[in-house]
């Protein structure tokens, strides 16, 4: 299994935002890495800007004033008041001289190459906040074990600082140079868990579960072995992880493992708002509804013996 989504891995990653001051992402005040690319295709992914390994070109509307300085210096001519979705991602090439020029950033990049320095740059602003809090850095994405190399680094930089690290991950790494690069570094592991059965997580994730069930169960061991958390994940998305024969799977499988506490992520769906202004459009089928306080209790109740996070 081959994650390396660049040559240069080692020197830069492919990073679509460093934000800091987060509280929903560890414990503590946190500054969160975000990777951008990842293995899965989740079709309700929270964070559909960090799906694709390359960068990308947002256009937002709302923000537009109207001065088409950027139809002046497109090379590509890929930039259209005709085109509903002003951009022709098909003709783009992603040179970015249309959101220099943009007043009013209504176009914007979306993801860049960033270096080891220039990430801890950012880290390091924050480091009052994380000795204050009990924080740390938390490491996100799209999928940190793409860049596997990188995050290693980055990992014993921060660690170097005396910092709390955590990795969330979807779990569809190689096991080998998981244990190798990343485990050593890390505190904590927040770990998703989407569909229990593999044909539905091939259909709405893209991918099988098998190597995601049986990193879990290893990496569960493991952690209990050395006194490490690990937090399994479970997004409650209506009428396709949130029925009572998926949650029942993972209730049993988990407590087979002795994993007694899971954070249950209630549906979140502005999402889909970000979809036109990357070019994308929704798949029919996925709930545009929040979830009711009696869907998430009903969930709630698959799972009496577990410590709910």
């Amino acid at each position: 299994m081959n994650h390396n989504t660049s040559r240069t891995e080692n020197d830069k990653a492919l990073i679509f935002e460093v934000k800091g001051n987060s509280l929903d992402d560890g414990p503590g005040i946190r500054t969160v890495v975000f990777f951008k690319g990842c293995p899965l295709n989740c079709l309700w992914c929270h964070n559909p800007e960090s799906k694709k390994a390359l960068p990308e070109i947002s256009f937002d509307p709302e923000k537009c004033v109207g001065c088409d300085s950027c139809l002046a210096v497109c090379p590509e001519g890929a930039l259209d008041r005709g085109n509903p979705l002003f951009v022709d991602r098909t003709r783009c090439t992603l040179c970015m001289e249309c959101a220099r020029v943009c007043p009013g950033t209504a176009l914007s990049p979306v993801g860049g190459y960033m270096s080891m320095a220039e990430v801890m740059a950012e880290i390091e602003k924050d480091l009052p906040f994380f000795q204050a809090s009990g924080g740390g850095v938390t490491l996100s994405g799209g999928e940190p074990t793409l860049f596997m190399e990188f995050a290693s680094r980055l990992l014993k930089r921060i660690k170097q600082k005396k910092v709390h690290t955590l990795l969330e991950t979807c779990g569809f790494f190689d096991w080998n140079r998981f244990m190798e690069l990343l485990y050593p570094h890390l505190d904590a592991i927040y770990y998703d868990l989407k569909l229990f059965d593999p044909g539905e997580h091939r259909r709405f994730c893209g991918v099988s579960n098998e190597t995601i069930l049986q990193n879990f169960a290893k990496l569960s061991a493991a952690c209990a072995r050395d006194n490490r958390e690990i937090l399994p994940r479970i997004p409650l998305v209506p009428g396709i992880t949130a029925t009572r024969e998926n949650l029942g799977a993972f209730a049993r499988f988990l407590k087979d493992l002795n994993v007694l506490k899971v954070a249950l992520l209630p549906y979140n769906p502005l999402w889909i708002s970000k979809l036109p202004v990357l070019g994308q459009t929704r798949r029919i089928g996925i709930s545009e509804e929040w979830m009711t306080s009696a869907e998430i209790k009903e969930c709630t109740s698959i799972f009496p013996d577990f410590r709910i996070v």
